[in-house]
């Protein structure tokens, strides 16, 4: 039983999609979790921080990575970081309705950090 061509083609269409939005509900289901801390202390926090900075880096590239298939790479790399900033908003919104997590702006600007990173490397690569 081989693949058919008409799925083929859905494969091929949703291939550059899939890695953003799976990345965005891993964050979603991340988000929704009570408590993350290690017990660690500052450590705990710097880690945490230099994750979410990983993470919003990782899918402002994936979204740059599927929109450069419909648009310009440099419009694509726009939307991918307002894409992926709204995301991070929404994000620090959503835990402010988990019990023992709170949302804030300071976590928007440190992905925005990450995101501004990933857009940086895309650039410098493209010249």
């Amino acid at each position: 039983m081989g693949v058919t061509p008409t799925r083929t083609r859905i494969i091929s269409r949703l291939d550059p999609w899939a890695p953003p939005i799976a990345l965005m509900a891993l964050i979603f289901v991340l988000s929704a979790q009570p408590d993350l801390t290690t017990g660690l202390g500052a450590w705990d926090y710097i880690g945490r921080k230099i994750v979410h900075m990983a993470e919003y880096a990782l899918l402002c590239l994936l979204w740059w990575r599927a929109f450069r298939e419909v648009t310009s790479p440099r419009r694509a790399l726009a939307i991918a970081f307002c894409l992926s900033l709204a995301y991070a908003a929404t994000d620090e919104y959503h835990q402010t309705f988990v019990h023992g997590r709170h949302g804030t702006p300071v976590d928007v600007a440190i992905d925005a950090v990450g995101m501004t990173a990933a857009c940086v490397l895309v650039l410098r690569r493209q010249t």
